[in-house]
């Protein structure tokens, strides 16, 4: 008897301690924004009114989540060689790092065409800056070992990672074992980063800078990828560059944003109209995910971001839904929301 009680005692100890963060952690709320670069023609604007204002009307949204990330396409620097070898440049001052920290980003991915654009001065500026704020980076580094490192961030009893790479050119931005840069998306090494990632994560988000400018489908090579992504183990992937909408997937476990399309950008592009923030629940996975247009047309927001409603808001729904036919996707309203459903009530997936 006293043999069965210390067998049974064993058991329970060694249930208990190995137990994955994600069977007893609480649920994670995750919100996702597109391209976010504070320079262009909305310089004038922004030191009028401070490099905060761009947040105003979606501070509250993204304060209201756990963890909020962005792509930052711009390096926070006042100095480094420009690279001219292209046609459009960006570079935002250092104080742009507080108001992004205030306006409650936590996680900054920085695998994209420009976080070179003042050299390997303005990406290491980039990263100071970062840092001091207490925002977190992935994408890019002093090396390719350091860009294709997740950043990790510890919350309600979970551990959620996340990786970044770049598909766009220049090539020359791609980082090197010595040469700093961006993490190149290779379909092996994404592949094995995310792997190794969820070795010690609960969750793992991956972002993708990739696609054509103002195109509303994805490429090929964009699905194939993000599918990639997902069958290795990311709970959801996050894509932006084209500036414009794309189509969400539901993919096996996971979620495919293709193109989260702009967030606050410094372009006067009438193209660049509409927009989206995604709102994520993982627990034990994705659990339930919303989406909240935006107005980001910058004649009509003077360069801040606004969340569209009524009619407006449900136009952007339509066309989301249109862009996300055949993709096993539908989102609706849901007491006044916007829900990924397969009817008219928020769906929970099953768990990984």
């Amino acid at each position: 008897m006293r043999q069965l009680q210390l067998t049974f005692l064993i058991a329970f100890l060694l249930l208990n301690l190995f137990t994955p963060l994600a069977a007893t952690g609480e649920e994670v709320i995750l919100t996702a924004v597109g391209d976010i670069m504070l320079d262009g023609s909305a310089r004038p604007v922004y030191r009028k009114f401070g490099y905060s204002f761009p947040f105003a009307a979606t501070r509250d949204i993204l304060k209201g989540s756990h963890i909020a990330i962005g792509n930052l396409e711009a390096p926070i620097t006042g100095r480094g060689n420009e690279y001219i070898d292209k046609r459009f440049r960006f570079r935002a001052p250092p104080e742009t790092a507080k108001s992004l920290r205030d306006a409650g980003f936590l996680v900054l991915t920085l695998a994209n065409n420009h976080i070179l654009d003042y050299g390997a001065q303005g990406l290491a500026d980039t990263v100071l800056h970062l840092k001091a704020n207490g925002i977190k980076h992935t994408g890019a580094g002093e090396n390719l070992a350091t860009a294709r490192a997740p950043a990790i961030v510890e919350t309600r009893g979970k551990r959620i990672a996340f990786l970044a790479y770049s598909l766009t050119f220049p090539k020359e931005f791609f980082a090197g074992p010595a040469r700093q840069g961006t993490a190149p998306g290779y379909a092996a090494s994404v592949s094995n980063d995310i792997k190794a990632a969820r070795q010690q994560a609960d969750h793992v988000v991956v972002s993708f800078h990739w696609g054509r400018e103002l195109a509303a489908t994805p490429k090929p090579y964009q699905v194939r990828a993000a599918r990639l992504a997902i069958d290795s183990g990311a709970d959801i992937v996050l894509g932006h560059h084209p500036h414009v909408l794309q189509g969400v997937e539901r993919y096996r476990n996971g979620v495919i944003f293709y193109s989260l399309g702009n967030f606050a950008f410094g372009s006067a592009s009438h193209a660049s109209d509409r927009s989206i923030i995604a709102r994520i629940t993982l627990d034990r996975g994705v659990s339930n995910v919303e989406v909240i247009p935006l107005n980001v047309l910058n004649r009509e927001t003077r360069y801040q971001p606004t969340v569209l409603s009524g009619v407006q808001g449900h136009k952007l729904i339509a066309r989301l839904n249109g862009l996300s036919k055949g993709m096993n996707v539908v989102f609706s309203e849901s007491g006044g929301r916007f829900m990924l459903s397969g009817t008219n009530r928020p769906m929970r997936f099953a768990s990984r």
